[in-house]
């Protein structure tokens, strides 16, 4: 019997160390790699999220820190975070996920560049 429960929640991820197009490709290639999430959206600076559980949502932003992009779990009611510092791309300001959303700031080049 599997005594696992599914909640099927929705997260928001902050991704520090994105600034460029091969970034979101390689934080897309990541969470694809873990079992129970299903990946909504992915932008420079967050991720959105559908995991089965707490377990693969702690599984997710693991996966995240091992390709270098340290992650958090985003607050439900945070409206805005700060732009991102000058990376490999100039630091360019991208749209994040839902409204109101940004990126989180961070000097962390993560696997793209550095």
């Amino acid at each position: 019997m599997d005594t696992t429960t599914t909640t099927n929640d929705t997260i928001t991820l902050s991704i520090d160390g994105m600034s460029c197009g091969h970034c979101v490709n390689a934080v897309t290639k990541a969470l694809s790699a873990v079992p129970g999430v299903h990946i909504h959206s992915v932008a420079v600076g967050t991720a959105q999220i559908e995991a089965k559980d707490s377990s693969a949502a702690g599984h997710a932003v693991a996966a995240l820190q091992a390709a270098g992009y340290p992650a958090r779990a985003m607050a439900a009611d945070a409206s805005v975070l700060s732009k991102p510092a000058a990376g490999c791309c100039g630091g360019a300001s991208k749209a994040g996920v839902g409204a109101g959303a940004g990126v989180s700031g961070s000097t962390s080049k993560g696997g793209c560049c550095g």
